[in-house]
């Protein structure tokens, strides 16, 4: 009886527990327990309804149960399981894996080739163009593909292993494949000439790789363990744009094969670490850029003796010394540099071991990922130089389900990451310091917004898109559809170089071979208000801003930066603050909107009707350049529109030329290029600045008033006035017939006269005295252009003008309307 008793007595514990947990799981259950009471009491006591209320509430109340216990027994078996493999054996046996290398052979060609491909394809490109080869000048990547030949993993098995609480996958990688297309074509450098086809049929890639998933399984972080080995054999092309015969050039196949081992080294060994997102929604946005917020908390554990110098050079210290290290360690000053690509942006100076600077940067992405690298440095009064201590760093990638990976390099080599659900979430982070043992920092990084390639963005969980196609696909036109208009508002914070604190900024924008350039501001906080025009390029290619402050012996850089234009949505403007790069401090307010030009131009009245020409007024340059030994130049311009090519005279031995020459053209809408070049009589000319001047945007008739920035050189700028003239508006003088024949004749005779004259000087061996008839041939060449182009204005105006009354005449004539439209 006591045992039956005993067995009875109910677990009060255990029920307590499961209803808890059955709490948690059903939070709307205490509004279904009353409910199902009341209708109870009703049955019972009022009137009967039927018996099924008891009943389904008796198999709820089981089915919840066993569910409690299942889940209980998993955990249980969980923590049991875990508790073993960390204290009996820190790997597990190796494992054979010839179904990963199968399912990746099925997978390769139409699924895994083509995504790896495309992200590596602009990876290569720019790493190509940033480490170029002496023996190159010019690269360009044509064709990418990774082959039909996957990697071969872990042929020796494969094994997991614990590190802490992560768990590592070990296994080999072996890429040998030989049908890997990868063609280069390379522009020469000097003293060589020509381009050349680099082909990379081959590729040998062997090491062995480490996979560690993190967050619960959203993302794998993978790496080497040491640097592979590497081997890439190559080939020289012929054919189509080859200028140079199929033969090796020296030092490229080793160059290659440094760059690629280089790269892997720094981005993919231990313990860097590469992360590939698991996602489970793929929302098929390209993230093209972004803004971050990049807060410096603090610091702890800061020592001076323990920060300086390789921990292996450091001889360990006395009793003494430790507090004297110690007590040094109150007046060790600090500050963090951020850097983010080539932004950078420094902290105050705060004192002691544990200092807090609590500081806020506004930075910016020009990717879908970024590295923020965080540098500590003492500052010690008195001194120009700050003692570099130590760094660390984070990586930040953009997800396809609109989510944020960060990841950062934990104690002794461990894992630290972090996942941000959506725009506008913190991410606090403490990270030790590379390569000593001592010091943290603890830092907050926020992701205010994603920008997309079509336009929209995506902050504070929501993506916002003024304009998005429904296939989700680029809104982006063609590079003749649209005009760019860039407004420099002001900045804020700039720096200032002159002793006396004053700050005199100007700011130039480069687009494509377009420079422009703001007035000159005298204030460290200025307000510009100034807009200008581009015509879009498209093809990636990034507004480039440059900041000086202008100065009595030359102009000082205040900072950089560059912008993406892609993704631009006409009716969208975008109003930006650019942190600027290489300089401490300072911001720039820009706002960009897209335009179609038919739109905007027939806003301001100044549609191309066809029936008008370009004048061009080059009046002067200043300070260009020296190209001559002597210090000077004997400058002049060649003017290019479209097919069109024009000549200035030549101003010789001097700096600041004046030319005062005026051409025309007709107006066809190219492109207007001015090349500064410095005359020699007998070497080649050599080019002291371009630029392009604007002029599509100017109503008829008005004139406007330049001064451009050459592009190429370090100085250098040009005066010049354009005007787009319209016929309707005002007349353009005639060509006199009776005297054009003459005037052609008078040309061609006097170009045979100076080539008679040439040829004898050069039989006669008298090489001193061509420059003067040489000279005289290139001005009688300029004469005839110029009146050639006269005469095609002329005919384009006529022809222009016979259709104008051609049409005048059928609007005016009802039957001929008639039989115009009937035949």
């Amino acid at each position: 009886m006591g045992r039956r008793k005993k067995r009875s007595v109910f677990n009060v514990d255990g029920v307590m527990d499961f209803f808890n947990n059955v709490m948690m799981e059903k939070p709307y259950l205490p509004l279904l327990i009353p409910l199902v009471l009341m209708l109870w009491a009703l049955e019972k006591w009022i009137f009967s309804l039927s018996n099924w209320v008891p009943l389904v509430l008796a198999v709820w109340v089981t089915v919840q149960h066993r569910n409690y216990q299942h889940r209980m027994a998993v955990e249980d078996l969980n923590k049991k399981w875990k508790r073993f493999a960390l204290s009996s054996s820190a790997e597990t046996p190796l494992e054979h894996c010839e179904w990963l290398n199968k399912l990746l052979i099925e997978i390769w060609s139409n699924y895994i080739n083509p995504k790896l491909s495309l992200r590596f394809q602009s990876i290569v490109e720019k790493r190509l163009k940033r480490n170029k080869s002496r023996l190159i000048e010019k690269l360009e990547l044509l064709e990418f593909s990774l082959g039909s030949s996957p990697p071969w993993l872990g042929l020796q098995g494969t094994r997991w292993s614990t590190f802490g609480d992560q768990q590592v996958m070990h296994l080999g990688f072996d890429w040998d494949t030989t049908d890997i297309s990868i063609m280069l074509l390379a522009k020469v450098a000097k003293p060589f000439f020509g381009t050349a086809k680099i082909v990379i049929n081959s590729l040998r890639i062997k090491g062995d790789l480490l996979l560690m998933p993190i967050l619960d399984g959203k993302a794998i972080l993978y790496s080497f363990v040491s640097t592979p080995e590497v081997r890439i054999s190559i080939a020289f092309g012929s054919g189509g744009s080859q200028s140079l015969p199929a033969t090796e050039l020296p030092g490229v196949s080793s160059w290659l094969v440094k760059l690629l081992t280089d790269t892997l080294a720094k981005t993919m060994v231990e313990p860097r670490r590469q992360c590939f997102s698991l996602s489970a929604v793929d929302l098929r946005k390209k993230a093209v850029g972004g803004i971050v917020y990049v807060t410096v908390i603090s610091g702890k554990k800061l020592s001076r003796s323990s920060l300086k110098g390789s921990p292996s050079r450091r001889q360990p210290s006395s009793g003494v010394d430790g507090l004297r290290e110690h007590s040094d360690d109150k007046d060790l000053q600090t500050f963090v540099e951020v850097e983010l690509g080539e932004l950078t942006r420094r902290t105050n100076v705060r004192p002691g071991s544990s200092p807090r600077w609590d500081s806020t940067f506004n930075m910016i992405l020009h990717d879908n990922t970024g590295i923020v690298r965080f540098h500590l440095f003492e500052h010690t009064p008195g001194r120009m130089m700050c003692d570099y201590l130590a760094s660390c760093e984070i990586k930040m990638r953009y997800n396809t389900d609109d989510s944020t990976t960060f990841w950062a390099i934990g104690p002794d080599s461990s894992v630290i990451a972090r996942h941000s659900e959506f725009c506008g979430k913190a991410v606090e982070m403490v990270l030790p310091f590379e390569g000593v043992n001592v010091g943290e920092l603890a830092v907050k990084l926020v992701i205010k917004e994603w920008q997309f390639s079509d336009g929209s963005l995506s902050f504070n969980n929501l993506r916002v898109s003024s304009q998005s196609s429904l296939n989700g696909s680029s809104n982006f036109l063609s590079r003749t559809g649209r005009r760019i208009i860039v407004k420099v508002v002001e900045g804020k914070d700039l720096i200032t170089k002159d002793k006396s604190g004053k700050c005199n900024p100007y700011v130039k924008l480069q687009y494509g071979k377009v420079l422009q350039k703001t007035k000159t501001a005298h204030s460290s906080n200025p307000k510009w208000e100034q807009s200008f025009e581009f015509d879009e390029i498209g093809d990636g290619e990034y507004l480039k801003i440059k900041c000086y402050t202008e100065e009595v012996f030359g102009d000082d850089s205040i900072g950089s930066a560059h912008i993406s234009l892609e993704g631009l949505v006409e009716g969208s403007p975008r109003d930006v603050w650019i942190p600027l790069e290489k300089v401490n401090s300072g911001e720039l307010r820009i706002q960009i909107e897209a335009v179609r030009i038919d739109d905007y131009e027939g806003s301001r009245g100044s549609s191309y009707s066809g029936n008008g020409w370009i004048e061009l007024v080059l009046i002067e340059a200043k300070d260009l350049v020296a190209a001559d030994l002597r210090g000077t130049s004997d400058p002049y311009v060649r003017v290019q529109y479209g097919n069109l090519k024009r000549r200035t005279k030549v101003m010789y031995k001097t700096l600041n030329p004046k030319w005062h020459q005026t051409l025309e053209f007709p107006d066809n809408g190219s492109s207007l290029e001015l090349h500064v070049k410095d005359h020699n009589a007998v070497l080649p000319t050599s080019s002291i600045g371009d630029c392009v001047v604007e002029y599509q945007g100017l109503p008829p008739n008005q004139m406007a008033d330049k001064w451009i920035p050459l592009q190429g050189v370090k100085r250098g700028e040009i005066h010049v006035q354009v005007t787009r003239k319209v016929l309707e508006l005002e007349k353009k003088p005639s060509v006199n017939p009776d005297t054009s024949l003459t005037k052609a004749h008078q040309i061609s005779s006097q170009m045979k006269q100076m080539m008679i004259k040439l040829q004898s000087l050069i039989d006669n061996g008298n090489l001193e005295g061509i420059s003067t008839p040489l000279s005289e041939l290139e001005a009688l060449q300029d004469i005839q252009d110029e009146y050639m182009v006269q005469l095609e204005t002329e005919q384009m105006l006529l022809l222009n003008k016979i259709k104008e009354l051609g049409q005048e005449m059928l609007n005016s004539s009802p039957s001929l309307s008639r039989n115009s439209f009937g035949s």
